[in-house]
């Protein structure tokens, strides 16, 4: 259980102190999405390779007839072969829907 006595509320804190906690977080944000891209610019190089789609693909067809459902799974939907989520509803009595426009 967490120890909430020692936790600072942001009401407490000065507009300064806010500003400079908001800065903050915003240069962490920054920062992971840096790195995020270049984790996909450098996925992205790999797969511009030939040979590594190759070995991927093999890899995945190899778990699915090892019995990997997860596996297959993929296979299936990358091929087209993917059911259709249906979803049947059935209503008895009218609904009515209310729009409120703001101005």
């Amino acid at each position: 259980m967490a120890n909430t006595q020692n936790l600072i509320k942001n009401e407490d804190l000065t507009p300064e102190q806010r500003r400079a906690n908001a800065s903050k977080a915003g240069k962490a944000s920054a920062e992971a999405r840096k790195k995020r891209k270049t984790l996909k610019e450098e996925l992205l190089a790999l797969l511009a390779n030939g040979d590594t789609q190759n070995r991927m693909s093999l890899a995945i067809i190899e778990k699915a007839m090892n019995g990997d459902t997860k596996a297959f799974e993929i296979v299936r939907d990358t091929i087209g072969e993917k059911p259709k989520d249906s979803l049947e509803v059935e209503q008895n009595k009218p609904f009515e829907v209310n729009i409120k426009v703001k101005k």
